[in-house]
């Protein structure tokens, strides 16, 4: 019975290991195809810290050629100057005793780049046998942000010192010292407003782990990410609820000329009308019953940074002008204030509701809806991104397994079946919400639904549509979606899966013109 039972368990060892084999070695092969247009520095090694594989921002970042790198211990890459202290003790220590996941921040001198910091997040891939390991290492350069919160501490005290000295001078030297004070206030309020943000920003990781998937919805939503990163220009993004409109800002965000910078939100939806105003615009002492002080508002914060502005859709129609004087010169004034301020900031704006309905019942201005909608993109419905469940309930249960001390290992076909054959109403936040209970729900490694969801019962009477007006609406859509670019990389064509001249006779049959 004994030796029956070992060779059973010899048996499942080895098919263990064999698809712990085919799964990295899949992984090693969709490496360049994922995550070679990643602009952070990634590298993969194996159990032994050897470089497996590393994208093209790695090579380029540290000035390292694939042949140097790929077998070489970590360590000893670009002779010896990747021998951190720090991160042989989270490689060699921490990360394989109790921890699938570590990120830290190490200030080194690279001989091929020279003094940098570096933000460093390590991850273990592991499969079925827990004895075929990798670890995957992200590296985010972010010593530029260090430097700027390092030095604008140090710029207030020197410019304060100038004053004590200013004011010491003759009389001619009066007004030069009234002028620092004032730029001297001015950065001790920026720098304070923006700590006290920060301090409410619940920390994220950065974007492109967040907006996860891999469907043609996805890929060209972070298509048009890229194109308008780069720009100052005006984004909407739309969607609906759920949908990730945020992580989308993010990610433009930090891909774009202002990254040092904080993202500065507001929620337009959240707050009461009355006080809308106040959070946007700042206000002065004694401006309102309550105003027992004066507060920057986040217009002001944001100067020189990105404001995100969520559910645009929501504002109240009397603060629309406001807003649009903003967007078109800078310029605003305090609430109880007539100063008028000039900053700086790019707006990314974000909405479930459809804007051009709301300028039609009179509830959104027409103008402000033109100055807001130079570059939309929209976010898909997770029902439309259907072969992304997998990934997305990966990442979820993982994330939530680790916060709650749990070890959930295993998804049945039938819990995946249900997942994917569900029409998610609430998209992705319902998702996460949904499978947040079920780890809870789990009390082994399997997990467990405690929703019943059921697959959407269409109602034929209203929704009977012939198959060529689906198509036709379909194309439309499509075409809408790629600013009714036909062919080429990135087109209707080209997401559609036909060849341009059959994507031309199709419009031409369906009557479908550009507008």
């Amino acid at each position: 019975m004994d030796d029956k039972q070992s060779s059973k368990e010899f048996e499942q060892r080895v098919k263990a290991l064999e698809y712990d084999k085919r799964m990295l070695q899949a992984f090693i092969r969709g490496f360049d195809d994922i995550l070679g247009s990643v602009r952070e520095p990634l590298v993969v090694l194996d159990s032994d810290l050897k470089v497996v594989k590393a994208n093209h921002s790695f090579y380029q970042t540290f000035r390292v050629k694939p042949e140097g790198t790929e077998g070489m211990l970590i360590y000893d890459l670009g002779n010896r100057q990747w021998d951190i202290p720090k991160l042989r003790e989270l490689l060699e220590n921490i990360l394989p005793q109790n921890s699938t996941f570590n990120d830290f921040e190490v200030e080194h001198h690279f001989e091929t780049i020279g003094q940098k910091i570096m933000h460093l997040n390590a991850r273990r891939i592991h499969g079925e046998s827990n004895q075929t390991q990798m670890i995957l290492l992200s590296i985010e350069d972010v010593t530029e942000r260090e430097y700027y919160k390092r030095h604008l501490e140090e710029l207030v005290e020197k410019r304060t010192a100038e004053i004590r000295v200013a004011r010491e001078e003759a009389e001619n030297g009066r007004q030069i010292a009234e002028d620092a004070l004032c730029e001297i206030e001015k950065l001790k309020d920026q720098l304070e407003a923006e700590r006290a943000y920060l301090q409410e920003e619940i920390k994220l990781e950065y974007n492109h782990e967040n907006i996860i998937g891999q469907s043609d919805g996805i890929n060209y939503v972070l298509y048009k990410v890229e194109q308008i990163a780069g720009s100052d220009t005006i984004v909407l993004v739309l969607g609906e609820t759920g949908t990730g409109k945020e992580l989308v800002a993010r990610a433009i965000h930090h891909l774009g000329l202002r990254k040092e910078r904080a993202l500065v939100k507001v929620n337009c939806a959240t707050l009461p009308s009355n006080l809308i105003e106040s959070e946007l615009f700042g206000h002065e002492k004694g401006a309102f019953t309550g105003a027992h002080s004066r507060r920057l508002g986040r217009f002001e914060i944001a100067d020189g940074a990105t404001l995100f502005l969520d559910e645009i859709g929501e504002l109240p129609l009397e603060l629309q002008p406001k807003l649009l004087q903003v967007i078109e010169n800078g310029e605003f004034e305090r609430l109880g204030s007539s100063h008028t301020i000039k900053v700086d900031v790019r707006i990314i704006a974000a909405t479930n509701r459809h804007l051009e309905e709301e300028v039609r019942k009179g509830r959104f201005r027409e103008d402000l809806w033109y100055r807001l909608n130079i570059f939309p993109i929209t976010m898909p419905p997770l029902r439309d991104r259907v072969n992304d469940i997998p990934l997305l309930v990966d990442f979820y249960v993982k994330q939530i397994s680790k916060r709650m001390g749990k070890a959930i290992e295993i998804i049945p076909t039938s819990v995946m079946d249900a997942l994917q054959n569900y029409h998610w109403p609430g998209n992705v936040r319902e998702l996460e919400n949904v499978l947040e209970r079920a780890v809870i729900n789990s009390s082994g490694p399997k997990l467990r639904l405690v929703d019943e969801l059921r697959a959407q019962q269409k109602d034929l009477s209203t929704t009977q549509k012939t198959l060529e007006a689906v198509e036709r609406e379909h194309i439309v859509r499509i075409l809408d979606q790629t600013q009714w670019k036909v062919s080429g990389k990135n087109s209707a064509a080209e997401i559609l899966g036909l060849n341009r001249s059959t994507l031309r006779a199709r419009m031409r049959k369906y009557g479908i013109q550009k507008p």
